[in-house]
């Protein structure tokens, strides 16, 4: 399984993945689920993937090709497109493309050839927004009302951030949120594991500002996930019935 969120903040995005991949009890892997396409200063563009991992990989390559072409315009290459929405535009209709594809080359069911993708990013000159691209290819956009975005097994993390994320939330407090709710999801769901990658894109960079692999070890991550324990039970206890 996989856990996925990016978080639309004032300040910037707030991009987390796990890298979990599992066909099986016995067949566990390590895959990169956050890829970037950047030119800095001119635009930045961060997908998050989640499903079947031939579809995202596919999808993913695919991108990359209508990037190198000699022959690609606006309509083709996420980094020729004239918006963000464009970008989405070009995303859906790759994955879409490649999902029917790969589903009907295959002995998969078309449930499980199917995977989700989070867009977000921003050019030189337009806004910064994210978006969560469905396997039919439509997507939806955040908003004020709701700044963040998951994909996989979001249901155990989904808490935090409905309490504590706003659009005027700092970009510290925005990763604190987002590992929390990672290691809320981890704790409920085994298919959900480590290392995570962090990103930052700071608004009107155009450009990763920060990026971070956490590994199983890391002294920070383990740090921050026992005072949150802590915090929890001590809420627990002082609780009025």
């Amino acid at each position: 399984m996989t856990y996925c969120v990016a978080l639309k903040l004032n300040d910037g995005l707030v991009l987390l993945s796990d890298t979990r991949t599992n066909a099986g009890l016995d067949n566990i892997a390590t895959y990169r689920k956050m890829f970037f396409f950047e030119e800095p200063g001119e635009r930045v563009i961060g997908i998050l993937t989640a499903g079947s991992l031939s579809v995202t990989q596919t999808t993913i390559a695919r991108l990359q090709e209508a990037v190198d072409s000699p022959d690609s315009d606006g309509t083709t290459s996420i980094m020729k497109a004239e918006t963000m929405l464009g970008v989405a535009d070009i995303i859906g209709d790759v994955l879409s493309r490649t999902r029917r594809e790969i589903a009907a080359h295959s002995e998969l069911q078309q449930g499980q050839a199917t995977a989700s993708m989070i867009v977000a990013g921003q050019r030189a000159g337009g806004d910064m927004r994210l978006f969560l691209v469905y396997p039919e290819g439509n997507h939806i956009e955040a908003t004020d009302d709701t700044p963040y975005l998951q994909i996989g097994e979001h249901k155990y993390g989904k808490p935090i951030l409905d309490r504590v994320v706003t659009p005027e939330t700092s970009l510290e407090d925005a990763q604190k949120a987002a590992l929390l709710s990672m290691d809320s999801t981890m704790k409920s769901n085994l298919s959900v594991g480590m290392p995570l990658d962090l990103a930052v894109i700071e608004t009107d960079a155009c450009r990763v500002s920060t990026k971070r692999r956490i590994m199983k070890d890391d002294p920070q991550f383990s740090e921050m996930s026992h005072a949150w324990s802590e915090a929890l039970r001590d809420a627990f206890v002082k609780m009025p019935i």
